[in-house]
């Protein structure tokens, strides 16, 4: 079996601490976890990075991996503990001599490898097989406990005293059109989420793969209250994460304006439109598209660049009745193509002024 340096996969010195190996790992299981990082060597990797943590993460492991170095896990190039330099390996990985008088050859090995190696059917194999398992969400989304109970109550006590917080946060961007709707807003989100089947601890589990975590797809619907604010709330009772005692948390998303035609200002829109210079001098009607349907609105002789025509009515629902304002800016466009004809009647007039 190929040697691996798990300092080297997480990228820690060999004097690390505890609290380092741990930030090391986190960072990097995020990075390379199969649902988030879509690369081909991501899976090899995540295995890699879980494999580290597990010996690394566990004093016992890590003593014996500190210990044996780089044959730890050769029986071929294993170098025999004190007492044992006499008894040679073959390249099958069997003894060359007889533990006739040293109890079974499983007891042997296992009591230098523990249940690092599988099979082993000591009472030590079984006892150091309850420890740490190779991935733990708690481990990887350890952002989700607190020391005190978390907004709305949706929490559940560890008994270490501390809570796992079952809400979700997370933006949800809206149109103008968004808001002048009266149906509801349709929401695609993505979660990733504690295993419910093995409590997160990425055992054999059909449920997560062994991973610990699941990620889900959920379809909702939003409805957005009138007159609601850029950052403000708004909660979902009940649609955030389930823990194992069916305990489900709230799901929040915090509103964001975001429109490639208006600009939101409360229940007030703002919109762009261009017209050329003649318009601008002489005055010209247009029929611009609003949130209530095509209007046709009048510039006024002489208009300048920047200038702003407010609409009323024509904004977005207020939270008791009526509607905000539609301000339109006017843009002055010059055309990108000019007839010869126009020129001169250009030059004429640069002449006059």
């Amino acid at each position: 079996m190929e040697y691996k340096d798990y300092y080297k996969i997480l990228g820690v010195e060999r004097d690390a601490t505890e609290a380092k190996i741990k930030s090391a790992y986190r960072k990097l299981a995020r990075q390379y976890h199969p649902d988030v990082n879509k690369s081909p060597d991501a899976v090899n990797k995540f295995k890699d990075i879980n494999e580290a943590y597990e010996v690394l993460s566990d004093k016992d492991k890590k003593s014996r991996y500190d210990s044996l170095g780089a044959n730890w896990q050769q029986g071929a190039n294993f170098t025999p503990p004190p007492g044992f330099e006499n008894f040679g390996f073959n390249n099958a990985g069997g003894f060359s001599q007889s533990f006739s008088n040293m109890g079974d050859f499983s007891d042997f090995f296992s009591s230098i490898f523990g249940d690092l190696m599988g099979g082993a059917r000591t009472q030590r194999t079984t006892k150091s097989s309850k420890g740490k398992s190779s991935f733990s969400y708690d481990d990887l989304f350890n952002a989700s406990t607190h020391s005190r109970c978390c907004e709305g109550g949706n929490c559940h006590s560890s008994g270490n005293n501390e809570v796992e917080n079952l809400d979700i946060t997370q933006d949800l961007t809206i149109t103008a059109k968004d808001l002048m709707s009266d149906k509801p807003v349709n929401v695609k989100m993505k979660t990733v989420e504690k295993c419910t089947k093995c409590s997160g601890t990425g055992s054999i589990c059909s449920e997560c793969g062994g991973t610990g975590i699941v990620s889900q797809t959920r379809n909702l619907t939003v409805k957005l209250p009138k007159g609601v604010k850029e950052g403000q709330k708004i909660r979902l009772k009940g649609e955030g994460k389930s823990d194992n005692y069916g305990r489900k948390g709230d799901l929040y998303f915090i509103i964001k304006f975001k429109d490639n035609e208006y600009q939101i200002n409360g229940e007030d829109l703002s919109k762009t439109i261009e017209i050329t210079p003649a318009e601008a001098v002489l005055g010209c009607k247009k029929d611009i598209s609003t949130l209530h349907g095509t209007i046709s609105i009048k510039i006024p002789p002489e208009t300048r660049y920047g200038k702003t025509l407010r609409l009323k009515d024509l904004g977005l629902p207020k939270k008791t009745q009526g509607f905000g304002n539609l301000n339109i800016k006017i843009a002055i466009n010059i055309p990108k193509s000019i007839s010869t004809k126009q020129k001169e009647l250009y030059k004429k007039l640069m002449e006059i002024e």
